[in-house]
């Protein structure tokens, strides 16, 4: 009898044993899903359309509050846009309400990202998304018009480009991280000169600093060089043409920043170059090394965007409602 009994006991404990990576594995799927759900969804051109928004302790309905719109990478989410960027930490400090919108699945079952490799009806659809977002979070916060900025990372970044050229009555100000822009400039029919802030890093292998073909882009698309795609922005912006680059407002050796100023309506131009940068957001979250490079540390970009962002209202009188 003894003997079952601890035949039992074994048996028992090799179950227990052989079941614990099964019950962890379950507990972190659960978590992930628990930390990584959006929490809400509006509906846009006849799609669900979700997104990840985050109200801080401070909000003060009774003052006209900015908005933040951070736009994930391509296959990639929300939440993990707002873990990397850190946003979350600058809204509770300064005040203001940061949203991160889902993009689409590129197909049913792939991952997720802005449709914004070839013009078309479907880039429309995500702008009419944003724009709508916007409409649904000003019928239920005070947001204040004239402060509402965009900005994204990598196929994120590309979409900051697009609503600059669609959505300039409504976005005062875009930053961008190691932009995807696969778009060709006089696809941007908005004469509307808006403030821009980008970074990039120079060693970046999935957009590349001095443009190019990689595997993230269509055989048929080229990214181009950033510092000529930064100048024909401070054109379009009707900047001066000679930039001022330093590194005196930088706080590392690695980053140089380059300014286009005297532009219209105030609307400067900024480029950070990360030296030595991968496909990262500077100031961040690390990325994996091995596939996107460095993350520099040099520099904050979301907190620079902030800066950039409190500099540059939408220069003119309130959109009414």
């Amino acid at each position: 009898m003894n003997r079952i009994k601890s035949r039992k006991r074994v048996l028992g404990a090799v179950f227990v044993l052989l079941s614990l990576p099964l019950l962890l594995a379950l507990f972190e799927a659960v978590d992930f899903h628990v930390r990584n759900r959006n929490n809400g969804s509006i509906l846009s051109s006849g799609e669900r359309r979700e997104y990840l928004l985050y109200v801080p302790k401070t909000y003060d309905a009774t003052r006209p509050t900015s908005l933040v719109i951070s736009l994930h990478g391509g296959a990639i989410w929300p939440a993990f846009q707002k873990d990397l960027s850190g946003w979350n930490r600058l809204a509770e400090r300064h005040a203001f309400i940061a949203v991160y919108p889902a993009g689409l699945r590129i197909h049913s079952t792939g991952p997720r990202g802005w449709r914004v490799a070839r013009p078309g009806p479907n880039i429309m659809k995500d702008v009419r998304f944003i724009a709508d977002l916007i409409d649904a979070l000003e019928q239920t916060y005070n947001i204040d018009p004239t402060r509402i900025y965009a900005n994204g990372l990598s196929n994120g970044g590309g979409m900051a480009f697009v609503l600059s050229c669609t959505l300039s009555d409504h976005i005062a100000a875009v930053g961008m991280v190691a932009a995807a822009q696969m778009l060709p400039w006089d696809w941007c029919k908005d004469s509307r000169p808006v403030p821009m802030i980008s970074f990039h890093g120079t060693v970046d292998a999935l957009v590349p600093y001095e443009g190019g073909h990689t595997l993230v882009a269509p055989e048929s698309v080229s990214f181009p060089d950033v510092l000529e795609w930064t100048a024909n922005w401070a054109r379009r912006n009707r900047c001066r043409s000679k930039p001022i680059d330093s590194t005196a407002e930088a706080v590392a050796p690695e980053v140089t920043r380059r300014d286009y100023t005297d532009c219209a309506d105030d609307a400067s131009v900024v480029l950070f170059t990360i030296h030595g940068g991968g496909h990262t957001w500077p100031g961040g979250e690390p990325l994996p090394e091995w596939f996107l490079g460095p993350t520099s540390q040099g520099v904050d970009a979301t907190g620079e965007m902030w800066k950039f962002f409190q500099k540059h209202p939408l220069p003119r009188s309130p959109r009414p409602h």
